[in-house]
């Protein structure tokens, strides 16, 4: 009976000493900040300088504005509602697998419940909300580059919209909403984003080239990068950017962030060597625009295995990324046919893909690896492929019927006239340079 007692008396300081309740870290949250900041960089200037300058000149603007437009869209639709199926937990149990599995509820709609004083973690709640919005924010922008210089404005508007409602928030939820969560209890590992953005986005990319077909005059015309020096420049700052993309999604100024921020520095450096090496060896010359690529294709591949590869590991995979994203982007798709005008599935969806595939090798402690739960490298191998499998699964699917929706109902393709003439004067009636 005292035994009792003394249990009653005692058990609820003993919880309470066990699950202590968050405070906030003033320099997670100033880290966060700051990785927020780097994060929205990378669109707005960073894609739309890398994806402008490789565009003919005739439609440059229209990148940009679809960089500035999506920005500003999925601002909108991710405080109406998508924080709130992304990240929402309510109806969520570990070990589960329900609705709430699949995407979030409704709970957090409107920001419902956030004020200065919400936490996630040890820092701001809504310093949270703001850094994942940055990720929504660039996924569907790293798409345009697929269908660049021959889809209507309004078309991708519409298609950046549903796309992002349909496509990218469960595929987060699936991957980072905690417990219950569909990939995240199968155990899939990803970091920062190999699964969420980069497959996400190089699949339906790649989904989106095929429904419109080829660029008028490809692959017979010649259509050169107009300005490689605003390549150099947006790769540059997605370079500076993913520090924030990566080191910031440890969500915390600690060792995590540390040796996420330099497993991407080296595994971005030695992507630029495989892919000009490969050049070297095929062309017999190094190209600024393959030495970028290259950079980007680290950069990718590194993303979902930030938080858990060594140095070794991530030395390994970028160059292996840059090697194999060489082909896929100059070889593959002339050899099968498509036009991905700007090689989002080429280095995207191919460095996302040999990037959570390796995530799986490169964590085992055995490996150089930092995940302890990673016991067998061939195991978690195969959970990932699990990962990969369906993410392009879904984001193939739902792409298409998303694409010919649109197409059915407002049309997705711009005339060839209007094509002709170039999306800047036909879509917006504005010129990127005026000479005269």
């Amino acid at each position: 009976m005292m035994l009792l007692v003394l249990l009653a008396l005692f058990a609820p300081s003993v919880f309470a000493q066990a699950t202590p309740v968050p405070t906030l870290n003033s320099g997670d949250t100033a880290w966060m900040i700051v990785a927020s900041a780097f994060v929205l960089m990378m669109t707005i200037p960073g894609v739309a300088l890398f994806y402008g300058g490789m565009v003919r000149a005739k439609n440059l603007l229209s990148v940009m504005m679809q960089c500035l437009a999506i920005t500003s869209l999925v601002t909108v639709l991710w405080m109406i509602y998508g924080y709130s199926m992304a990240f929402s937990t309510d109806g969520m149990h570990a070990g589960v697998t329900n609705w709430h599995s699949f995407i979030g509820a409704f709970d957090r709609v409107m920001l419902a419940g956030l004020t200065p004083a919400s936490l996630y973690q040890t820092v701001p709640e809504s310093v949270y909300v703001m850094f994942q919005l940055t990720f929504a924010i660039i996924t569907p922008a790293l798409i345009i580059g697929a269908f660049a210089e021959r889809m209507k404005f309004s078309a991708m508007l519409v298609f950046s919209g549903l796309w992002l409602t349909f496509v990218y928030l469960p595929i987060a939820h699936m991957v980072w909403s905690g417990p219950g969560s569909l990939l995240g209890d199968l155990g899939v590992l990803d970091f920062a984003g190999g699964t969420v953005v980069h497959i996400n986005a190089g699949i339906a990319g790649l989904v989106a080239c095929l429904v419109l077909g080829k660029r008028r005059g490809y692959p017979h015309t010649h259509m050169p990068p107009h300005n490689l020096g605003y390549t150099v420049i947006g790769a540059s700052m997605l370079w500076l950017g993913w520090f924030g993309f990566n080191a910031g999604s440890a969500v915390a100024a600690n060792g995590n962030a540390g040796m996420a921020m330099l497993v991407t520095q080296i595994a971005t450096a030695a992507a630029a060597i495989g892919w000009v090496t490969v050049e070297w060896i095929v062309h017999k010359r190094a190209s600024v625009l393959g030495m970028a690529s290259g950079a980007v294709a680290g950069l990718v591949a590194i993303t979902p295995a930030a938080g858990t590869a060594g140095p070794g590991g991530a030395l390994i995979l970028g160059f292996v990324a840059g090697a194999v994203c060489f082909f896929t982007a100059t070889r593959l798709k002339h050899k099968l046919g498509y036009d991905d005008t700007l090689d989002v599935f080429g280095v995207h969806a191919i460095a996302g893909i040999i990037g959570a595939l390796l995530t799986g090798v490169f964590a085992a402690p055995k490996l150089g690896g930092f995940d302890s739960a990673v016991t067998s490298p061939l195991a978690q191998l195969w959970i990932q492929c699990k990962g990969v499998g369906f993410t392009i699964a879904w984001s193939g699917v739902l792409s298409w019927v998303i694409l010919k929706l649109v197409d059915l109902t407002i049309g997705l393709r711009v005339s060839a006239e209007q094509e002709q003439v170039g999306l800047d004067i036909a879509e917006h009636e504005e010129r990127a340079y005026n000479l005269s």
